[in-house]
């Protein structure tokens, strides 16, 4: 076959980098070793692994918009943002493909997954803190690996999206009180009318406060992708499984609904009831 009938496109790479040789494919396509001798496993192992993957994408923007706030960097933050949102649209579709494994073929291979469970996930819970979902009890289950401790805990201890957010309305001049921008970031985040008083101020005249609008409007469309993440988990859950309690030992479909309720930014939410 002619040259030509490549398009061009080069095809020796003795001694060059190729595809494969830039992403580590090589590592990453062997990277799954199933446990069972049921042909369904890998579904399993390749669903979660990828999804490991978005979530490293997605601390990577969210770190930098963490930052970027901090800075009074607001535009490179609104494109981070709205990046986190569509990765978790792609996490969201990720279930679709666990929901074709039926009852009797996850329980084939439930038995060689032992106590390993999603719940354990360090990035995961790393996303969770940088989101405000702030639990001390969650650093437990990684004590015993004190590099991923320190990442995870180090992300318990910073300022979350939200509370540098507020930091920049009280920067820009809006009532936002002391206690919310220097408070004990290790704490859950406490819900205050003052600071949807500040919300309210920037939603009710957009015009001047314009890209803090925008970023209230990215905080929505962020918690609104994250909660259809976690309703996908549910029913991807009690599909499969039902009301068995999960592998890492919580109440499974239960401990998933519970999650539901979690609000990240209260405030973005109840100030559309006053608007």
């Amino acid at each position: 076959m002619s040259e030509s009938q490549h398009h061009g496109a080069r095809l020796d790479f003795a001694g060059e980098m190729s595809y494969g040789d830039y992403l580590h494919l090589d590592a990453v396509l062997n990277a799954q070793h199933p446990l069972s001798p049921d042909h369904n496993e890998m579904l399993f192992i390749v669903q979660h692994q990828t999804s490991e993957l978005w979530m490293k994408l997605m601390r990577h923007e969210l770190g930098a918009a963490i930052r970027a706030l901090a800075a009074d960097e607001l535009a490179p933050t609104f494109k981070m943002l709205a990046r986190v949102s569509r990765i978790m649209e792609q996490l969201v579709h990720a279930w679709d493909v666990l929901a074709t494994m039926t009852p009797p073929e996850y329980s084939a291979i439930r038995p060689y997954l032992k106590s390993s469970s999603g719940f354990q996930s360090w990035q995961y819970r790393c996303i969770e803190f940088m989101l405000g979902n702030k639990q001390a009890a969650m650093l437990k289950p990684h004590a015993h690996r004190p590099d991923l401790l320190a990442q995870v805990e180090a992300a318990w201890r910073a300022p979350s999206l939200y509370d540098e957010a507020l930091r920049l309305l009280a920067r820009r001049g809006l009532p936002v009180p002391d206690s919310h921008t220097t408070r004990d970031w290790t704490q859950p985040y406490p819900a205050s009318e003052a600071v949807e008083a500040a919300w309210l101020q920037v939603y009710r005249d957009p015009t001047t406060h314009w890209d803090l609008y925008q970023l209230g409007e990215e905080f929505a469309d962020l918690e609104d992708a994250f909660r259809l993440w976690r309703f996908r988990h549910l029913t991807t859950v009690s599909r499969i499984i039902g009301e068995k309690p999960g592998t890492g030992g919580t109440s499974g479909v239960g401990y998933l609904r519970r999650m539901l309720d979690v609000v990240l930014f209260p405030e973005i939410w109840r100030l559309r009831t006053s608007l």
